[in-house]
């Protein structure tokens, strides 16, 4: 059990009255009870003053496998090895903690000495430049920055609303509060933010590439390439700018300009590992694997999100030696975080592809471990949200809405949960000529949160106060969709959007396109959840990291499925996977009739349709139909004892896949 506040306010005292060998074992006690971060911090602090190094060492190693981008745990390492002698390691610690937490004077103070003293004077000027802007900051900022840095985001919100209060147009105080609420996920009230930042000052560089790095994540791309491009005419041989601007047009689909910048990055930074990694990401959505893998390759040194990058190609194969390479590499006490992370989903796949499921499933169960315990997703709250949209709307619901929203055939919703074969479904659909496939498209999502923090005077919180909208918001939210999403679409009547979390939202999508179609693209449940927990999403699927949570997403999401079956009778169409591959021509033939449009062979044929796929299952959708997928669940079959608890009665039921 964690130490209370109280407690370690009266640890700290024994240290500050110097018996440090009392707080020591004071903290070791606590630690033998329940390991926590915090409390290594302090024992390898209380171990130093005690003289005792190695203990130190040992709390800060363990320190850093609990939290590994925690930036007083390399300052402490700094001043450990200062201690002890070893100056350039030392330098390298403080570097590293200066990285992680820019907040960290006395590791700036010590790095500036430690470089001088070194003779690396282009370290001593970078260092005094850095901890120059940090003094320019008002110390309520300071603060804010510190705990930003430690993953604190509510405690930072509210020390920067409070010290805005009093200098409501302080500009770095606006973007530490955008840069908060990007990462809460609020991106509208990033982006108000960052507008208002470079209103105040057009020339905030950092304000800047937050802005357009806000706008890529609101899916505004030609906005955020317009914005990269300004960047870069201030310094057009910067490299830092050439990549960003190059990101920003493969974003927009310019692969061409994207490739050339990048190579033109490489030519000043040959090794740099985040340019390949991207390079190797464009190569990859255009379909070139071979170029893909080469250039992941020359990343790895640099760049551990490489060996993922391999692995996520789902048809690469990693050799003896690569995977004694990342073996290796995960063993190193001092990998960040996003490094472990990536190289344990790396190891997993590269295990798996060998026959040695257990092995990999540990690799697995840590990756997500790490993430886990990141994330501040409840599943109870979940289930809460998802029964909630069922009270709300309900059959009154759309009689209510009825002749609400806005008249227009366009769209075709993609729903379920990931790796069920959306993007299957997508690129058959994209083969017709009638449709353009588009991407896994952010608006309803980001409609739903902004009603959710939208004040009202019922104060009703959402899904409710869906019933309390007037029929001309439902009308304008719909005409909204239409017109931004305008941006992804090639000019053909229809399109998709396979954004899979949008299944929660479908009274929404109704009220304001009351013709748009949806498919739920469904898929056993074992092999969903297995595969779900083995893909390693960049964001929005927090309920993948653990089994328990995700049995529990996949029962809520059947329930809800079936309320919209119950509410809204025959809107929905549900394609099973394993039936799409038993009666492929069968299920083609039924899905086109469900949206009305005549059969093409050339659907039957997707994996010849040539188009940019940025989800994991690009290259499987480049590839004839196959039964790979079906029954992978099998090799962990002895590990999913949480899953199949939490998925319950839903094994039972018929209309979820067979589990053969």
């Amino acid at each position: 059990m964690a130490l209370s506040p109280e407690q370690m306010k009266a640890l700290e005292g024994q240290l500050r009255s110097g018996d440090a060998a009392g707080a020591l074992a004071a903290a070791e006690a606590a630690l033998a009870q329940q390991p926590e971060g915090e409390l290594h911090y302090f024992a390898a602090v209380a171990a130093r003053y005690a003289g005792d190094f190695d203990r130190a060492q040992g709390h800060l190693d363990a320190l850093k496998r609990l939290q590994p981008d925690f930036g007083r745990a390399y300052q402490e390492q700094g001043h450990l090895l200062r201690l002890r002698g070893d100056g350039a390691g030392a330098l390298a610690a403080y570097e590293r903690a200066c990285a992680l937490n820019p907040a960290l004077r006395a590791s700036f103070t010590h790095r500036i000495a430690l470089a001088k003293a070194l003779g690396d004077s282009a370290q001593a000027a970078l260092a005094e430049a850095q901890l120059g802007a940090l003094d320019a900051l008002p110390p309520p900022l300071q603060l804010v920055v510190s705990l930003l840095s430690e993953g604190k985001l509510r405690a930072a919100e509210q020390h920067c609303r409070a010290f805005l209060k009093g200098a409501p147009k302080h500009a770095e105080g606006m973007r530490l509060l955008a840069d908060i609420a990007q990462r809460l996920g609020e991106l509208a009230d990033a982006e108000f933010l960052l507008e208002s930042v470079l209103a105040f000052q057009p020339d905030h560089i950092t304000a800047r590439i937050d802005y357009l790095r806000v706008l890529r994540k609101r899916q505004k791309f030609e906005a955020a390439r317009a914005e990269a491009a300004k960047l870069l005419a201030t310094a057009p041989d910067n490299p830092q700018y050439q990549s960003i601007y190059a990101i920003e047009c493969m974003q927009c689909g310019d692969y061409d300009t994207a490739l050339e910048t990048f190579d033109a990055v490489l030519k000043a930074l040959p090794e740099d590992g985040a340019t390949l990694t991207a390079k190797g990401h464009a190569l990859k959505t255009l379909g070139q694997q071979d170029a893909a893998i080469a250039a992941y390759k020359a990343a790895r040194a640099k760049a551990a999100e490489a060996y993922y990058a391999l692995a996520n190609l789902k048809t690469y194969r990693f050799d003896s030696a690569l995977l004694e390479e990342m073996r290796r590499k995960v063993e190193d006490i001092d990998l960040g975080h996003m490094d472990r992370v990536h190289l344990h989903f790396a190891l997993g796949k590269a295990l798996e592809d060998q026959g040695e499921a257990e092995a990999a499933f540990g690799h697995y169960l840590a990756g997500n471990g790490l993430k886990r315990a990141q994330s501040r997703y409840s599943a109870a709250r979940m289930h809460e949200d998802l029964t909630a949209t069922a009270t709300a709307c309900d059959a009154a619901f759309f009689e209510q809405v009825a002749g609400a929203g806005y008249d227009a055939p366009d769209p075709i919703f993609i729903v379920g949960l990931p790796r069920a074969g959306s993007t299957l479904l997508e690129q058959i659909l994209a083969s017709h000529s009638a449709i353009d496939g588009t991407l896994e498209l952010p608006h309803v999502v980001a409609l739903a949160q902004r009603l959710r923090r939208r004040p009202q005077p019922e104060g009703l919180p959402f899904p409710a106060v869906l019933k309390t909208l007037e029929p001309s918001e439902y009308h304008a939210f719909g005409k909204s969709y239409i017109e931004e999403t305008a941006i992804h679409r090639a000019g053909a009547p229809f399109f998709t959007d396979k954004m899979p979390n949008n299944f929660r939202h479908l009274g929404l999508i109704k009220a304001m396109l009351p013709n748009a179609k949806i498919i739920d693209a469904r898929r056993n449940p074992l092999d969903c959840c297995v595969s779900g927990f083995k893909q390693l999403f960049a964001e929005g699927q927090e309920f993948s990291y653990d089994l328990a949570d995700l049995g529990h997403y996949y029962a809520d999401y059947v329930a809800l499925m079936d309320h919209w079956d119950a509410v809204m009778p025959g809107a929905v169409l549900r394609v099973q996977h394993e039936t799409l591959l038993e009666d492929f021509e069968g299920e083609v033939r039924r899905l086109l009739a469900y949206l009305g449009l005549p059969f093409e062979e050339q659907c039957l044929r997707f994996h010849e349709t040539a188009r940019s796929v940025r989800t994991a299952s690009s290259e499987q959708v480049r590839r004839p139909l196959n039964r790979d997928g079906v029954g992978q669940w099998k090799a962990f079959e002895a590990q999913l004892g949480p899953l199949r608890a939490a998925l319950g009665p839903v094994l039972k039921r018929s209309d979820v896949g067979p589990l053969t």
